[in-house]
């Protein structure tokens, strides 16, 4: 009742309107996530996090607004209503079923945003993967920025934590030493989301999903749909054909998809350890190995 009361505070401090009730909702994992009903009639959704970093919520804030300036075809963010430094205010989005049209209707807006670009790779300001901080030093060569600020901060973090292998360690470190010949060809910093599992997806009653809970920054957009791909999302393989439809992806994506999957699997693997670290070093030693297939012209099969 007590951190109820301490949320309906904030909301009211930072909305100026009363709150005549809270309840707890589903999606409150790193959060305390929350339905507030105010007194002019509207709902709002609230994220708490007592004692958050600092800039925790600001970040997140503003990587919902920089999604959202994508422009009109684009994937549509929640609005943000208000935030402080222990929570963030989102207009209430409410959730209904994934269906094959709101999975196309997602790979289409994916592909208007990932189109609106970013001016390098990285951002302005560091961010937050989950509760991880995560830099984003702005570089201008993806396979820079992925290497170093991507994998390698994750590889150290998880191996110091015990959760990472000696040979896992190795042969993501070679994969990196390769990661020129395993990237593809150049692309310009897309304007990606960054954490988008299916999970940060709300597939709203009106049939426009909208995406929450980002790690934006200036990104390969190959990246966004391995995540989709790592986890799995509803109708992906409608999604992914609406999208290359509107944003036609480089030979080989779907081979380079393992490439892009290691950083998140280096974050869980240093959040929650398990086997996350060695799927991290077989998937490594799988593109090394493929691409040693590739090289000496045999069959994959």
């Amino acid at each position: 009742m007590a951190r109820q009361a301490s949320i309906a505070y904030h909301v009211e401090e930072l909305l100026g309107t009363t709150v005549i009730a809270t309840n707890p909702v589903a999606g409150g994992d790193i959060c305390i996530a929350t339905r507030a009903r105010l007194g002019d009639g509207r709902s709002v959704f609230v994220k708490a996090r007592p004692g958050a970093p600092a800039g925790f919520f600001a970040t997140e804030a503003s990587h919902l607004a920089w999604l959202a300036a994508a422009g009109a075809d684009a994937a549509p963010t929640p609005a943000v209503l208000g935030y402080d430094q222990e929570c963030l205010i989102l207009e209430w989005v409410e959730a209904g079923r994934s269906s094959v049209e709101a999975a196309e209707r997602l790979g289409r807006a994916l592909a208007a945003t990932h189109r609106a670009g970013a001016p390098v790779f990285g951002a302005e300001a560091d961010g937050f993967i989950g509760p991880l901080p995560q830099p984003n030093t702005p570089s201008e060569r993806w396979t820079e920025f992925y290497g170093r600020y991507r994998v390698e901060p994750y590889l150290r973090m998880a191996f110091n934590r015990g959760r990472l292998g000696a040979d896992d360690a190795n042969a993501i470190c070679e994969v990196l030493d390769r990661i020129e010949d395993l990237a593809g060809p150049p692309e310009p910093p897309a304007r990606v989301h960054g954490d988008l599992w299916s999970g940060n997806i709300i597939w709203a009653v009106d049939g426009q999903p909208r995406l929450v809970d980002p790690a934006a920054h200036g990104g390969h957009r190959e990246s966004d749909l391995a995540m989709l791909a790592l986890f799995g999302a509803p109708h992906l393989d409608r999604l992914l054909a609406s999208y290359t439809e509107v944003h036609p992806l480089a030979d080989g994506w779907r081979e380079r998809i393992p490439l892009h999957q290691i950083h998140p699997i280096l974050t869980h693997a240093a959040l929650f350890g398990g086997g996350y670290g060695a799927r991290a070093g077989q998937v490594a030693r799988d593109l090394l190995s493929a691409r040693a297939r590739q090289a000496s012209g045999a069959n994959p099969a």
